[in-house]
């Protein structure tokens, strides 16, 4: 016989009698040296072992395969478990193997007699897949019971299963947003989806804080324009999916200074944004005539803007001239002003009744800005939205045009 873990095994001796054998004859220890010494298995290598461990890899005589360090998995006064590693070459690769063998030990002197009809053979796919459930598992015995989802690190990829993808995403979020794991990242190259899904990630982030900043600001009463200015243009955005910047360019003509220039995604044409400020009255009632009509600084706004439009549309018509890229055609303006968070619906309806037949204006309201931001994030927290969420009298209510 072969040496096998370190025991050497006696050719001579006979192999011992199973249950059923001949009568009278005794069974006799299949390893042993010498025959009335018992056979005593490597300590495990493995036990107890945190950061370091020690590994032999020795050939067997055939020099076919190559054998581990046995593990004891299992110790009492009458059994022993073994798990046995192995190294099978192959072309190329050379693959990992096991066997777990099952001893029982007998009265003195024979002690330790292999069971052989208890060992249990593993191929590289059953020792690979014990093995990552085994990680798997170890992994979450010190947490609460649960459900979890297991990341590869070194392979990357994980499959959901039956877990939310929006749960995974924050979990994962959580875990990404700690500084050690952020210091790494910015060293990594990122696939093209990962890259996607992060720069996703932190838009609909800037999103949320920018909806709640403008927010803080109108419950706290802060009314300054400049304010507004400056979260608008930052935010440009919240005016709408048409609008994903602002130009930096705002005067159009000697005296003719503007708020902000939105160029529209498709065409690429300038639309003009007038900032007034929060505490301005909106509406005023006529009571003789039973009818909500513009307060004058309202009016005063919207002849301001119809103005700028007629200039915009001079100067712009093919570029400016010292920002030809600049191009204005049939130009429309946005004046927000006011509040409108106290209002009944009929106020409300009637803002957007004068705003309908308003021709190219539209008046609206730092409410009615806020709405829509937060309208556009809950879009982009769910990019399938429903035909609930895309009722067009929602967006008539919300949005004056």
């Amino acid at each position: 016989r072969e040496t096998v873990c370190g025991i050497r095994a006696i050719k001579d001796l006979p192999r011992p009698v199973r249950r059923g054998s001949r009568k009278g004859v005794a069974p006799m220890p299949w390893f042993t040296e010498p025959a009335n010494k018992a056979l005593e298995l490597p300590t495990n290598p493995m036990q107890d072992i945190d950061d370091m461990g020690s590994v032999s890899r020795r050939p067997a005589k055939s020099g076919k395969v190559s054998y581990g360090n046995p593990v004891i998995l299992h110790e009492s006064s009458r059994s022993r478990v073994v798990f046995l590693p192995f190294f099978i070459p192959h072309t190329g690769h050379t693959e990992l193997a096991g066997k777990i063998i099952t001893y029982k030990k007998n009265p003195p002197p024979l002690d330790w007699v292999t069971v052989e009809e208890k060992s249990l053979s593993l191929q590289e796919s059953a020792t690979r897949l014990l093995l990552n459930a085994l990680n798997a598992h170890l992994a979450v015995v010190q947490e609460e019971d649960g459900d979890f989802l297991i990341v590869r690190v070194t392979e990357g990829t994980a499959s959901l299963g039956e877990h939310n993808p929006s749960e995974v995403a924050q979990a994962l979020a959580n875990v990404l947003g700690q500084d050690e794991i952020v210091r790494h990242l910015e060293g990594t190259e990122l696939t093209t989806e990962l890259a996607n899904a992060f720069r996703t990630s932190i838009r609909l982030s800037e999103m949320r804080a920018a909806v709640a900043e403008l927010r803080l600001s109108l419950d706290e009463g802060v009314s300054t324009e400049s304010t507004y200015q400056k979260w608008c243009e930052r935010h440009s955005w919240a005016f709408g999916n048409a609008y994903v910047m602002h130009d930096d360019v705002r005067e159009i003509s000697p005296g003719d200074q503007l708020d902000m220039l939105l160029p529209t995604v498709i065409a690429g044409y300038r639309d003009i944004v007038e900032l007034k400020r929060p505490d301005v009255e909106v509406l005023n009632w006529d009571s003789a005539h039973r009818n909500f009509y513009f307060a004058a600084d309202v009016s005063k706004a919207i002849g301001q803007v119809h103005r700028y439009l007629d200039v915009l549309q001079e100067v712009a018509a093919t570029g400016l001239r010292d920002h030809p890229e600049i191009v204005a055609y049939y130009p429309r303006a946005t004046v927000v002003v006011g509040r409108s968070q106290e209002w009944p619906v009929e106020k409300l309806r009637a803002l957007h009744g004068l705003n309908s037949r308003l021709s190219g204006v539209c008046i609206m309201t730092y409410d009615q800005l806020l709405a829509q931001g937060e309208r556009l994030v809950g879009i982009m927290e769910n990019p399938r939205p429903t035909a609930n969420d895309l009722d067009s009298s929602d967006f008539d209510e919300d949005v004056p045009w």
